[in-house]
């Protein structure tokens, strides 16, 4: 990336472990960012004030907290982290500033636009087919892509009902909904374009029982071998070249 001055924000909200490891490492390197070119805010313990324009982007990552929960089931510091997180999409939309949002990023950021996300569509950790919409043909973050392509999700909430405003880009066979855009500079995805088959086996050993049964490991582990799913981190490098600065 020669040339960029301004680093891109990485939203996290997990604790430390081995899906935040993975995480941190796996994010940059599929956009084709250096670890310089990253500053990571992490919610669970940091709230800061942040002056957007001393950043390219941001991306609002995967998290283990479900964000339609009622309040009063949350920790105090998701409550916290979410409340934040609604002033910063405030301005990040207001602004025009450049955000993706991933799997709660998604949920999150309906919410606050006035959509319904529950868990009719949930899945276990599994590797899907995404088709693009007619919409989503024309998408610059979906450039080079093919009309149908596979990653990996996993996931208790999915949209059930858009925001005003949202246009949907790629759908799944079994959730409708797997990526969103909002006005100019804002999208979201249900899937994880930032997950390879490493990543994603991270997740097996980590969420068994969480988010799929613990006997289903091997079935689960057998399945995501099959699919590649190298076309979907384009949606992460289209985004850092289009806003870049």
């Amino acid at each position: 990336m020669v040339g960029m001055t301004k680093p891109f924000l990485m939203l996290t909200s997990r604790d430390d472990g081995p899906v935040l490891a993975a995480e941190c490492a796996d994010l940059p390197r599929f956009s084709g960012l250096t670890p310089d070119q990253v500053r990571q805010v992490r919610m669970e313990r940091e709230l800061p004030d942040l002056d957007l324009s001393e950043y390219s982007g941001a991306f609002i990552c995967g998290s283990p907290w479900d964000a339609n929960a009622d309040d009063h089931l949350k920790e105090e510091r998701q409550v916290r982290a979410e409340a934040w997180l609604r002033s910063f999409y405030d301005r990040a939309l207001g602004e025009s500033f450049p955000i993706l949002g991933l799997c709660y990023g998604l949920g999150t950021l309906t919410l606050h636009l006035g959509g319904v996300i529950d868990t009719h569509h949930g899945e276990e950790i599994s590797g899907i087919a995404l088709t693009k919409t007619d919409a989503g043909r024309e998408d610059p973050l979906l450039e080079g892509t093919p009309d149908r392509f596979h990653s990996y999700v996993g996931h208790h909430e999915a949209v059930r009902e858009l925001a005003p405003g949202m246009q949907v880009l790629l759908a799944g066979d079994d959730t409708p909904i797997q990526m969103v855009r909002v006005g100019e500079a804002a999208w979201a995805t249900q899937f994880h374009p930032e997950m390879d088959l490493e990543g994603v086996n991270v997740r097996i050993d980590q969420y068994a029982g969480r988010y799929y049964p613990v006997e289903k490991a091997e079935a689960i582990r057998a399945q995501v071998a099959t699919v590649d799913t190298d076309p979907s981190r384009l949606v992460l490098q289209n985004f850092v070249r289009r806003f870049q600065r």
